[in-house]
């Protein structure tokens, strides 16, 4: 689930889709704008497995988790220096 395997496809796994939010994430932003600027992006490639909101919400925990991103005054921003 965290990294790609046998029956999940690399552009599924959750390290994958938090590479794609941190890759969006420029500037501090509310949840529903990643999202949909993830779509967008995700929209571009060929052959790119749909994501569901559970899937987007679960990689965007585990950037939490990891300290990759934060939470402040309700926007979502890159941790770390």
């Amino acid at each position: 689930m965290i990294l790609p395997g046998k029956h999940l496809r690399p552009d599924r796994a959750l390290l994958s889709v938090g590479g794609d939010i941190l890759s969006v994430l420029s500037a501090p932003a509310p949840v529903s704008e990643i999202w949909e600027r993830v779509l967008a992006e995700r929209a571009t490639r060929e052959n790119a497995s749909p994501l569901p909101f559970d899937w987007f919400v679960l990689a965007m925990s585990l950037l939490y988790a990891i300290k990759a991103v934060d939470l402040v005054d309700g926007l979502v921003v890159r941790a770390g220096p």
